[in-house]
């Protein structure tokens, strides 16, 4: 049987595998996406679809989320994806967390961003409880639907931009030119694995050797019985020590020691808070963070009170259900934001171990193919 023939094979069709076969295409290559799955299931449209830059580390991953907001605003208009809302609102109850915000607003990241009284805040994030002390506003945040942008961003990389996608197809074997799969082998000049938390698969052995785990997380879309007009993100205290843009400040020791104190039950099971409204009027809300070489398949419900009492204490939004709720993995990595391996001259293994998929994958992506094909 004669092999398909391509540039560049890209394994894995998530967020991180369809950012490469983007910049891959801009530059005119031949790419072919091989996927698994019948369609996106994993980490990706398991998310928020917040496009997070502010509170990302400072340095590279923050950079990293500033370009890759800016691809997401130019190719979102063309794929017929809609961009819900924009903005971030971090709203501090605690007066420790007040120096922080004020601290980030004089470095780089605080560029644009602003710190707003809880009367001013209201305006653009009704609901915020009295006890909100101020709120952090940043214009660069911005948010889709997951569920419907990866599999939409998919089919315009296929229509658009020439890209051919295999769906239900398993990718045995990396032996260049040649990638075996399920479906027969294909030839091509070049190859990307971007695995997810995958990590037993292709190439395990050089997997293995970053010592990377995977991380459970509890997610929830809630429907309130009124209209919210929630037109930004909306995070909170638990935040501030979690994201390192924030987390590594020297001022986040105070509001650490008190959360540990007062809040343990939520910093043991990883919880933080992210708020967003989908268009049809509902709230995604999480989330929280368990780690395990194989993370058990159970939600118990404790967790998902623990994040939901965090929602209530930032905001008031009227009596609300639970419409819907789900889990989600991904690679993790305790000493790494996202790692490049390069197994073979014309062959990457590109992983985001940190959950930064959406935020961070189209930079990461560019960085890639210009060391792949020169800048």
């Amino acid at each position: 049987m004669t092999a398909d023939s391509f540039d560049l094979a890209i394994v894995g069709a998530g967020i991180v595998g369809l950012a490469h076969a983007l910049a891959a295409a801009r530059r005119g290559l031949k790419v072919v996406v091989i996927d698994r799955d019948a369609q996106a299931n994993g980490a990706s449209v398991r998310n928020f679809g917040f496009v997070t830059v502010t509170g990302q580390q400072a340095g590279a991953c923050w950079r990293r989320a500033m370009r890759s907001r800016d691809v997401w605003a130019a190719i979102a208009p063309q794929a017929g994806i809609d961009v819900i809302h924009q903005g971030l609102a971090v709203a501090a109850r605690y007066p420790e967390s007040v120096p922080m915000l004020e601290a980030f607003l004089e470095t780089e990241m605080g560029e644009g961003c602003e710190i707003l009284t809880r009367d001013r805040a209201r305006e653009r994030v009704p609901g915020l409880r009295d006890d909100v002390q101020a709120v952090l506003w940043s214009p660069h945040d911005l948010r889709v639907e997951s569920r419907d942008a990866i599999p939409l961003l998919s089919r315009w990389l296929e229509s658009a931009m020439g890209v051919s996608i295999r769906r239900q197809t398993s990718a045995r074997e990396v032996s260049l030119p040649l990638i075996e799969t399920s479906a027969g082998p294909i030839r091509v000049e070049a190859a990307i694995v971007c695995p997810g938390d995958d990590l037993l698969g292709l190439y395990a052995d050089r997997i293995a050797a970053y010592g990377l785990t995977r991380c459970k997380l509890h997610m929830m879309r809630l429907r309130p019985q009124r209209e919210v007009r929630l037109e930004a993100a909306v995070m909170s205290d638990l935040g501030l020590v979690r994201y390192l843009g924030y987390a590594e400040l020297p001022q986040a020791e105070a509001l650490r020691r008190r959360l540990r104190d007062e809040r343990s039950a939520a910093l043991d099971d990883g919880v933080h808070l992210i708020v967003v409204r989908s268009a049809d009027g509902s709230l995604v809300v999480g989330d929280s963070h368990h780690y395990a070489d194989t993370p058990d398949p159970f939600a118990p419900d404790s967790v998902d009170r623990t994040i939901l009492e965090e929602f209530d204490n930032v905001l008031d939004i009227g009596p609300y259900s639970v419409a819907e709720r789900w889990t989600g993995t991904y690679a993790s990595a305790s000493d790494r934001l996202m790692l490049v391996d390069q197994p073979e001259e014309r062959v990457r293994i590109v992983i985001v171990t940190s959950g930064t998929g959406a935020s961070t994958a189209f930079a990461i992506a560019e960085e890639v193919i210009a060391d792949m094909y020169g800048t």
